[in-house]
């Protein structure tokens, strides 16, 4: 079974609510629960939340809730620890994370994510971008486009095969990382974040009709 997962806990420090503020008129995780109904390759999804409020609104977007233990819903709990929760409760072989605060998924990106995991025979897969930032004065003054850089994951869509989450590792033994267009990297991690993701899924929505 190929799962996919948006995990939704009630608490946030950056963005209180943060789940639930809206975007485009709308609760943010309703972007997610939208890209998890548009796949055609997910077998089943869920949202993963301790939170009333959350999974009432999660049920009436059309997604189905499990239950996250309390333990599992503070600023110390790890999205590894979540995962082994799923995977123990579930069941599945491949787990799909959607992050809410990362919304922008056009052109079936979920769909896309799971064959470049399944062409590739990865174990995990990331989507992301390559970054050239560098922290100041550790680089004499070299070009950005002579640096090597680095693959930033950007919280849109994470595969994983459910036997090493049952390991207790977060990642296995061959990874791949899927480079997206930049227009999908913005995750929402304060106030500021919100204004620029809304602006950019508006013009999307203005110059494309739907985020399908």
């Amino acid at each position: 079974m190929i799962l996919g997962v948006i995990p939704a806990r009630g608490g946030s420090k950056g963005v209180p609510r943060k789940n639930l503020r809206p975007l485009l008129g709308r609760p943010l995780i309703a972007w997610s629960i939208d890209a998890a109904k548009g796949s055609v390759l997910l077998d089943r999804f869920v949202v993963s939340t301790e939170d009333a409020e959350i999974a009432e609104t999660a049920r009436g977007e059309g997604a189905e809730v499990l239950s996250r233990p309390s333990e599992l819903a503070g600023d110390a709990a790890t999205t590894k620890a979540l995962l082994q929760h799923v995977v123990e409760a579930l069941s599945p072989d491949v787990v799909v994370v959607l992050q809410p605060t990362s919304p922008i998924r056009m052109g079936k990106l979920v769909d896309r994510a799971i064959r470049r995991f399944m062409d590739s025979a990865a174990d995990t897969l990331a989507t992301g971008f390559m970054s050239h930032q560098y922290e100041w004065t550790t680089v004499d003054n070299t070009p950005r486009q002579r640096l090597p850089g680095f693959f930033y994951d950007d919280g849109n869509v994470y595969v994983h095969r459910a036997w090493y989450l049952r390991q207790g590792r977060y990642w296995g033994d061959r990874l791949e990382r899927m480079v997206i267009d930049r227009v999908y990297n913005h995750e929402i991690d304060g106030e500021l974040d919100l204004v620029i993701v809304e602006s950019v899924m508006r013009h999307l929505l203005e110059r494309h009709g739907s985020l399908d």
